[in-house]
């Protein structure tokens, strides 16, 4: 992995106003944002190793952790909360057998909630990796992830 953030930095200039597209292409390249990696970023951007801390944890953009093969996040907006996103929620947890947050022991699958996915007028709302599922039921989530998951 040192050879990827190498080549990451490689298109930066080492200033501390990139620390943000860092964590991004970061993110970008290892589907989240490492320990290891951060103290690179610090030392790339010779800025303390707190600040890239505490940026990276301010941002609700940024994981710390890998996320499933397919990943789910639930839009609990205000259009899609009062279409039902609660219940929707409620059955991805049940379908997928992890609690809002979690990835599946397997890597299989990993859900989140998220303040919005900017498609209100389709609610409720979910993005399955980068594919956005809309109108949806319980029901619906039930159908979509129970061949998914052990019995």
């Amino acid at each position: 992995m040192h050879e990827k953030i190498d080549e990451i930095f490689r298109g930066f200039q080492s200033k501390e106003e990139e620390l943000i597209p860092l964590l991004q292409r970061v993110q970008n390249v290892q589907g989240f944002i490492s320990v290891p990696s951060m103290k690179r970023i610090a030392g790339f951007l010779r800025i303390p190793e707190s600040k890239v801390f505490s940026v990276a944890t301010f941002y609700a953009q940024f994981r710390f952790a890998p996320v499933g093969k397919t990943h789910v996040m639930l839009c609990r907006g205000t259009a899609c909360h009062v279409k039902n996103a609660p219940k929707i929620l409620e059955e991805l947890e049940n379908q997928l057998g992890i609690r809002s947050g979690e990835t599946s022991g397997n890597r299989e699958f990993s859900l989140e909630t998220v303040a919005c996915i900017g498609a209100c007028s389709l609610a409720p709302c979910i993005v399955v990796n980068d594919e956005v599922k809309a109108n949806l039921t319980p029901k619906m989530v039930k159908k979509m992830f129970r061949q998914n998951t052990p019995s």
